[in-house]
This record gives C-alpha cells, sequence and structure tokens, in this order.
C-alpha cells in the first residue's frame, strides 16, 4: 500500500476517535463510570487502559521517528507479527475478549476515575495525529519501536501506528457498547 494512503486511513480514523471522546466530555460521572458489572470496564476506564498505552507509545514513536535518518519508502509493508497484532486488535462480530497485562488494567490499578481522563485521551490524540503528519517523511519499513511487552520485542513503524490505532478503534467500539447499555 502507498505509505501516503496507509497515513492518510490513519488520521481519518484518529480523527473518527475524536470526534468520538470530544462528545464524552458533555456526559456526566454517573454516565462516565457506570458498569453493567464489577468484571465489566466503564467508559472512563476504557479511556484510562488507553491512556497508559498512550503513555508508553507516544513518546517511543517520537524518539524513533526523531532520530531515524532513513528516507521514507513509497510503499509500506506490514511485518508478519505486527500485522497479527494490528489486526487481531480490531473488534469482532462476536465479543472476543482479551486479557490486559496488570500494568495496563485500570481497574487493578484503582487509579480515580475522573473526567481528566478523557482530557489526556483528547490530548494524546492530537500528539498521535501530530506523529502521524511527522512520519509522512520518516521510513515506516526501517524504524522499529520496542513493544510493551518486551523491548526486544520491536515492530516496524507501520506497523506500531497500525496496532496502536486498531486498539483505540477495539476500546472505543467498547465504549459504544457501555453506551447502549446504560442504565441509571
Amino acid at each position: 500500500m502507498l505509505t501516503e494512503q496507509f497515513i492518510q486511513g490513519l488520521i481519518e480514523e484518529t480523527r473518527k476517535v475524536l470526534n468520538q471522546s470530544e462528545k464524552l466530555n458533555a456526559k456526566d460521572l454517573n454516565y462516565l463510570t457506570w458498569k453493567s458489572n464489577t468484571e465489566s470496564w466503564s467508559i472512563l476506564e476504557c479511556l484510562e487502559h488507553l491512556n497508559l498505552y498512550g503513555d508508553y507509545y507516544l513518546p517511543e514513536i517520537r524518539k524513533a521517528i526523531r532520530r531515524s535518518t532513513a528516507a521514507p519508502d513509497t510503499n509500506v509493508k506490514p511485518g508478519w507479527l505486527g500485522n497479527y497484532f494490528a489486526k487481531s486488535m480490531l473488534p469482532k462480530e462476536k465479543l472476543n475478549k482479551m486479557k490486559t497485562f496488570k500494568d495496563k488494567d485500570p481497574m487493578n490499578l484503582h487509579a480515580p476515575l475522573t473526567k481528566e481522563i478523557i482530557a489526556v485521551f483528547i490530548g494524546q490524540q492530537h500528539e498521535l495525529l501530530e506523529l502521524l503528519n511527522e512520519a509522512k517523511g520518516a521510513n515506516l519499513n526501517r524504524i522499529r519501536i520496542k513493544t510493551s511487552i518486551s523491548p526486544l520485542l520491536r515492530l516496524k513503524l507501520g506497523d506500531t501506528f497500525h496496532f496502536v490505532i486498531n486498539h483505540i478503534i477495539r476500546h472505543m467500539a467498547q465504549i459504544e457498547r457501555v453506551e447502549r447499555e446504560i442504565q441509571y
């Protein structure tokens, strides 16, 4: 796929997420913290989970882009592992639950649930848009990003963007499901 098309598609997805998250800002705290049961996540817990991943990946991506001297490629070529990770993040018709790491689980961390979580998330989406625009001049195939799983496991920059954005899309779909269930 052409790098320009790939990045533009990710920018469009991120803008949709940004619009969806800005609408959440108008909701009250009871709405944002409602849960169908003790095991499920509220809207704010979903966003806090994404913020924890953003806290890791956004600085890693920024550093890697700014350090790189590789000329950009015309085409983006997904790696088999990165492509697998990215595709596994997309929500499916039938709920495909995944276990999250303890350090990325807001219920495990007992983080205070305030509307500040939305502000941080929106800020991270703006930062992601900036990084996607910077990536237009970077080599998405040669730049490698350390994963949050292990610093030894590195994904291509293009795969990392794809994984991060698909992960966000997954949890925004989860938020939509929570919103359809809300009763208070």
